[in-house]
């Protein structure tokens, strides 16, 4: 996937354990989504818990169908024009080979497409949280199949496909900073400025209603994270992966850890939001930049991650866009963070031979990184603004207000997160009939 891939002179062969290292490390990444579903569900306020998940689990029906039909031909089908990629014989993944290897590779296309589609299944789902409360779930299932098909699969071309325009530019992005991140976060802000705020933005708490939903999704994106980046190597018979696995590692902690300091400077108390929070930042930055850092610079990295998306997350309050659950502080500032410092931090003995400002590269990287970040940010930004004017116009993006303040889960879902007719003591009802009559009575005798 990232530029500057050496390949071996003798024609590869399949390679049994890379292979199954990859489809553990696609596994690992399909996980992510149902984390991010309780992440983002523990941050929201009870009545919206189940369409929070919705918006999570619903990538992975629809991407996953778009993908097979024409995602992976768009992505990384034969190059055109250094836009789009288009192969037939990827349409419906019906004319490949059951060992036919992806490009140069020991692994089988299979494989690659199947590692590929996960990270088109969470990147829509990423900005669901900037939604939260307040978007039709048609609206959004229409989204998600526009946005996929004319903004990430093209993107995913652009830095990852051959021919791509920063795939020959040599923008360094080894695991999706701008592909997955910047592209999310600047397609979060698109729809946010189309859509508008919450009902009670900056005047009603909107606490999350469960914190250890929250650090469940925490751990759950933190432990399927590693098969995210270390597996974008697609084996690691050079080490790098496994350089990659260890940045993981070492910039989360290191973003959790400043995270938190920030907070108790800031604010005088260590949430576990905060923590949470923190991680999920140092994940974001590392992606694009662990393949070409050593783990003090995926530290430092990390460290700066922490403390700049800490006081991202204040911006929306300050320029009044409501960004529900801080895509745009985490993903597409972390993203940004990430992407760049790769010009400062690129050490030469990773990935590839590019050299950060720090290692003596001087500012060639940086220079690149800057149009693959601007790029793919503007692009995404107003794509996806196009897009929900248009589904804003149609069918209608947002719910009414009635219905958001009532709670979405009820209105979209005919479901509520939680039962609690059954909590507490309570007495049978007095019209109860016979079968409820009979229980009560069987209670009274338990008693």
């Amino acid at each position: 996937m990232p530029p500057g891939i050496t390949l071996a002179a003798d024609t590869p062969t399949l390679s049994a354990a890379n292979t199954g290292f990859m489809l553990i490390c696609s596994a690992l990444v399909m996980i992510m989504t149902p984390g991010l579903a309780f992440f983002y569900g523990g941050m929201v306020r009870v009545k919206s818990t189940l369409n929070m998940l919705m918006m999570s689990f619903i990538s992975l029906g629809i991407v996953t169908i778009l993908w097979v039909l024409y995602g992976f031909s768009a992505a990384f089908g034969t190059d055109h024009g250094s836009l789009i990629g288009w192969s037939s014989d990827y349409v419906g993944l019906s004319g490949i080979g059951l060992t036919q290897l992806w490009d140069g590779y020991t692994i089988p296309i299979y494989v690659f497409a199947v590692f590929q589609l996960m990270f088109a299944i969470i990147t829509p789902a990423l900005i669901s949280g900037a939604l939260a409360d307040r978007v039709k779930f048609s609206a959004w299932a229409l989204f998600i199949t526009l946005w996929a098909t004319l903004v990430y699969f093209p993107v995913a071309h652009w830095v990852w496909g051959t021919g791509g325009w920063a795939f020959d530019l040599g923008v360094i992005d080894f695991a999706g900073g701008t592909a997955v991140h910047i592209n999310a976060g600047a397609a979060a802000l698109g729809v946010i400025l189309v859509i508008g705020k919450r009902v009670g933005f900056k005047k009603d708490p909107m606490r999350p209603h469960s914190l250890p939903l929250v650090m469940l999704g925490a751990g759950l994106l933190w432990f399927g994270w590693f098969g995210f980046n270390a597996g974008s190597w697609l084996g690691n018979d050079d080490g790098v992966g496994a350089l990659m696995f260890v940045n993981t590692q070492v910039a989360t902690a290191a973003a959790m850890l400043a995270w938190l300091i920030y907070e108790k400077v800031r604010h005088g108390a260590c949430t576990t939001l905060g923590a949470a929070s923190g991680a999920v930042a140092g994940l974001v930055a590392i992606t694009p930049s662990g393949g070409s850092c050593s783990p003090l610079g995926a530290i430092a990295i990390g460290a700066i991650a922490g403390v700049l998306c800490a006081m991202a997350v204040g911006l929306k309050y300050r320029f009044g866009y409501d960004d529900s659950l801080d895509v745009v502080g985490v993903h597409l500032v972390g993203g940004i963070i990430g992407s760049l410092l790769i010009g400062f931090f690129a050490t030469g003995g990773g990935q590839s031979d590019a050299q950060g400002l720090f290692y003596g590269g001087g500012l060639t990287q940086l220079w690149k990184q800057l149009a693959g970040v601007g790029a793919v940010l503007a692009y995404s930004l107003v794509a996806s603004a196009i897009l929900a004017f248009l589904i804003d116009r149609t069918i209608g993006m947002r719910v009414s207000e009635d219905d958001e303040v009532s709670g979405i889960d009820q209105v979209e879902h005919a479901e509520t997160a939680y039962d609690f007719s059954g909590a507490g003591g309570g007495t049978a009802p007095r019209t109860a009939g016979p079968v409820q009559d009979a229980a009560a009575q069987t209670k009274k005798v338990d008693a």
